[in-house]
């Protein structure tokens, strides 16, 4: 039997409009509560999600090519900036990852741009392609308010991945330093002070019966709880944190690695979570082969709480992390 059709204009169809926007503004605070621990801040930062490149298009309307502004980095130059000039940061970025889209070493890892034309004066648009000997370690020239220059990293495959070691095993992340620039360099700086006492994984929850294995939700199952995912922090005791700005938002998927909010508590996902309309920083992704320890961690005994009214479940003993660098990894993994 046919479905009676709405009538646009008519009593029925606003109905609909209000269960709709009420349904839909339930789901996002259902979303924002599910990640909120009861001790913790969670308030989205100004223009969350606006930023625009030197054209004015939005954030999310483009690949990702971002640099950090006012950072110089050093480096080995293979291309001069003094004979290298371009409109824009992107133009530049994309410049490095045009030389480094083959299955061997970067030749460019790191770009530097001048895009200020009334503080670059001369140099503005000088582009400098450079090469780094660590790109987990890049060498730093200068940073603060007062520097002209906006730069970027670069990895190519096999490269910029940072471990997660647990008791379990290590979680091998692949960074995301052209979406998240801000993000890596935060994650960089842990690996420069050499330690990150107080970092854990506190919440875990499984795919339950409502994502397959590959982490496609199943057709008429709930979206949780289980939630699918796994939870924690990664704030190093006696480092001073800043609040990070929003970056990238891309679609969450099974491995992904973003923060809540604006840090330092972060989450790895274990399924395509599709139903999750609100943006969150995405800065790196799991490598799929590493992706059985996230489900070990997953399966490990946990506690009911309820976080703001949302039910969810708590590690009975949080997994402590240590992060260090991966200098080696098989380019057809990454």
């Amino acid at each position: 039997m046919a479905r009676r059709p709405y009538r646009v204009g008519g009593r029925p169809f606003w109905i609909l409009v209000l269960a709709v926007l009420v349904s839909c503004t339930l789901a996002y605070i259902g979303l924002s509560t599910a990640f909120r621990r009861p001790d913790s801040s969670y308030s989205l930062p100004p223009n969350y999600g606006a930023r625009r490149d030197e054209s004015g298009v939005g954030l999310r309307d483009q690949d990702c090519c971002w640099g950090k502004d006012h950072l110089e980095l050093w480096g080995s130059a293979v291309k001069w900036g003094t004979d290298h000039k371009l409109n824009s940061s992107r133009e530049c970025c994309r410049a490095c990852k045009a030389m480094c889209s083959g299955d061997g070493p970067c030749l460019c890892n790191s770009w530097v741009f001048c895009g200020d034309r009334e503080k670059c004066g001369e140099r503005f648009g000088e582009c400098w392609l450079k090469k780094q000997e660590d790109v987990l370690l890049p060498s730093l020239h200068d940073s603060g308010e007062r520097v002209i220059w906006t730069s970027g990293l670069i990895f190519g495959k096999g490269e910029g991945i940072v471990g997660l070691e647990t008791a379990y095993g290590t979680l091998r992340i692949k960074l995301f330093p052209d979406c998240a620039p801000h993000s890596v360099a935060y994650i960089i700086e842990i690996l420069g002070s050499r330690h990150c006492v107080g970092c854990q994984i506190y919440r875990a929850e499984g795919r339950g019966n409502s994502w397959d294995p590959n982490g496609d939700h199943i057709s008429h199952a709930s979206f949780g709880p289980p939630y699918a995912l796994l939870q924690g922090t990664l704030e190093a005791e006696g480092t001073l944190f800043s609040k990070l700005p929003a970056e990238a938002c891309p679609k969450v998927r099974r491995g992904s690695v973003g923060w809540v909010d604006s840090g330092p508590e972060f989450f790895i996902s274990l399924a395509n979570h599709n139903e999750w309309r609100r943006p969150h920083t995405v800065f790196g992704s799991v490598l799929p082969e590493d992706m059985h320890i996230a489900g070990k961690i997953a399966s490990l005994q946990t506690k009911s709480d309820v976080w703001n009214n949302i039910n969810v479940l708590a590690l009975e003993d949080p997994v402590h992390l240590k992060l260090k660098p991966i200098r080696s990894v098989d380019a057809n993994d990454s």
